[in-house]
Parts: C-alpha cells; sequence; structure tokens
C-alpha cells in the first residue's frame, strides 16, 4: 500500500465509445485539431522481472545491474512501470494515442519484436497487434493512433518484418496518409487505424504509414519545471498536424538517490492535482497555442481521459473554419513524407 497516495483504478468503461458519441459538429474536424488522450509508454503494465536491461541502456546501468540484480533490477522496474491498465483495458478507458517502444532483444536469433523500457515485454509486438484489432473489431467507430518509436535493436529485415505485419494484421483499417483524417471519412472509409512510424526508410515505401509524431518531452523531475516547459512550447506554435503534449514526470539519478523509497507511480501520483488544472486550461484546434494529444502516466488513477475528452466541448466548428484558412496555408509549407 501506497498509503494517501494510494488509489482505485477504474476502468470508465462509458469512455469505451467516446469518438462515436461526439457531437456531429465535430464529425468534419481533423483528429489532429481534436483533444487525444494518450498514455506514456503504453506497454510497460507488463515488463518482465526476469529481464535482461536493453542494450540501448547505459554501460553503468547494465553493469551495476550484472554486479547487483538483487538491489538494482527492483529499482529499475520501480522506475519503469508508467501504466497498470492493459492495452485492451486503456482502450476501454478512452486512451486513442499509443506510445509503443518497440525492440529486438539482443542475441535473440528469432524475429520475435518486444516492447521496451529499460527492460523487455512479456508480450510480443504481434500479440498486442492482435489484442488491438479484437478490440477495434467490436468498437467500429473509434480510431487509435499508433506511435512506432525507438525501435532497439531493429535491423533492417526486422523493420521489413514489422511493417508487413502492421500491414496483415490491420489490413483495409489503416489510414494512408494522405486523407484528411475527420470521423466523418474515417468512419465512410473503414479505417480505424493510423500508425506513425519513426523510420524514414519505410516511410517511404508505404504509404499506410505516417511521419513521426512531435512528443513535447519535458524530462522534468518537477510538476511546475513540466508545466513551464508545456508552456513555452505553446508559445513557440504547436505542429501542423499531429503531436503531443507529453504530461509525465522524468527521473534521474539525483532524484532516485534522494527517494530512495520512491517510484515512478508515487512520482506521479503527487503531480496529478497540478497537472488536472492544466489539462483543464487547454484549448483544441489548429491555433498556435492549441493542443491535440495529451498523454500521462497511470492513466487509470484519476480523471486524466475524461478531462482531455471534456476539451472537446470547447471546440466551436465556426471559428475553427475560419482558422483552417489560415492553418491550409501553414500546412502546405509542410514537406510531405
Amino acid at each position: 500500500m501506497e498509503g494517501p497516495l494510494q488509489t482505485f483504478v477504474h476502468v470508465c468503461h462509458e469512455n469505451g465509445q467516446w469518438m462515436s458519441q461526439l457531437p456531429e459538429k465535430l464529425w468534419d474536424i481533423p483528429l489532429y485539431n481534436l483533444a487525444l488522450p494518450g498514455s506514456h509508454d503504453t506497454m510497460t503494465y507488463c515488463l518482465d522481472k526476469r529481464s535482461a536491461v536493453s542494450g540501448n541502456e547505459s554501460k553503468l546501468v547494465k553493469f551495476l545491474n550484472k554486479c547487483l540484480p538483487c538491489i538494482v533490477h527492483p529499482i529499475i522496474m520501480k522506475w519503469s512501470i508508467t501504466q497498470v491498465l492493459t492495452v485492451t483495458e486503456q482502450l476501454e478507458a478512452g486512451v486513442r494515442y499509443l506510445d509503443f517502444r518497440i525492440a529486438h532483444k539482443a542475441n535473440d536469433p528469432s524475429m520475435n519484436l518486444y516492447f521496451v523500457h529499460m527492460v523487455y515485454t512479456t508480450v510480443t509486438v504481434q500479440d498486442i497487434l492482435w489484442e488491438i484489432l479484437r478490440w477495434l473489431e467490436t468498437h467500429p467507430q473509434e480510431v487509435v493512433i499508433i506511435a512506432c518509436r525507438n525501435f532497439d535493436g531493429l535491423t533492417k529485415r526486422l523493420h521489413n518484418h514489422l511493417v508487413a505485419c502492421i500491414k496483415e494484421i490491420f489490413q483495409c483499417k489503416l489510414c494512408p496518409r494522405n486523407v484528411v483524417p475527420t470521423l466523418r471519412t474515417l468512419w465512410h472509409l473503414g479505417h480505424q487505424v493510423i500508425v506513425s512510424y519513426e523510420e524514414e526508410m519505410e516511410l517511404g515505401k508505404h504509404c499506410e504509414l505516417w511521419p513521426p509524431i512531435p512528443y513535447w518531452w519535458g524530462n522534468k523531475t518537477s510538476t511546475r519545471a513540466l508545466i513551464r516547459y508545456l508552456e513555452h512550447m505553446k508559445r513557440m506554435g504547436r505542429p501542423g498536424k499531429f503531436f503531443v503534449a507529453g504530461i509525465n514526470l522524468t527521473e534521474n539519478l539525483r532524484y532516485i538517490l534522494v527517494h530512495p523509497f520512491g517510484s515512478l507511480k508515487k512520482m506521479t501520483l503527487q503531480s496529478l492535482p497540478c497537472l488536472k488544472i492544466w489539462i483543464k486550461q487547454q484549448h483544441p484546434g489548429p491555433k498556435r497555442k492549441c493542443i491535440n494529444i495529451i498523454a500521462g502516466d497511470f492513466i487509470g488513477n484519476n480523471d486524466f481521459v475524461k478531462d482531455v475528452i471534456e476539451l472537446n466541448t470547447k471546440i466551436n466548428p465556426l471559428l475553427l473554419c475560419q482558422s483552417e484558412v489560415e492553418q491550409i496555408g501553414f500546412n502546405s509549407q509542410l514537406p510531405d513524407l
């Protein structure tokens, strides 16, 4: 138990169909001008306690874990887990952006791919893609954005394998990047999945892959510092299409040493009241200071998803149309990957 920080994780099933329940006046607005809830490091709920440390981690971390595994490995686990809900539970709770860090284990002769955050997951990428498909088939008007990132240890052959799996599993549900992704258009075409892929070589070969989605990562241990960073990024101006404002705090070695009995969960739960206020102040849309996807840790521990979804009630489609004229000129200057 975590004392006053212990919270009840509740999956709000009424959010499972929230896109289909949006008012019709929002059906013709691109998804990158709506407010979408996301989960940061989506797959860390199933990290493998027996896993080796990722090949991407520092030599010091790998050395300490090898020399003092009974001490170091539990610490790694405490500061690596960012979610407790399964991917299906997250989707049912209303999450529509999934942050997938994909890896191939060192010295593994198989083609199996896993998710990673310091250590590897117990489940494979392919199994989770099938799980998402099963959920989508029972929620035909919901749209999910999958960001494939990091690619720890992936060779060209493994990239080809991963993209082939994505296309085989989702097939016509994949939305090509030349489609303006409004709900009305996606429903009409039967598209439910937008895959962002952080590997430029693959983008040119597959029209089903979207460019990397910018992620505003503050890399802060303090809630106030994180909010200052996000406000600074807003003043700089939002990207033209999809982007993520990450409300996740990030530990560093100094913070861990000062908080020997802490965890990422404790760190996150302490920040939620201030972040809740910040979220409620945001506006979706195409203007410079507007937000799009907001991604957080431990998304089942408060009203985060509901608060993000409710931001869409602030949208006035008549005013948005006027802003779209300006946005079209801005978007025309962006490279078409």
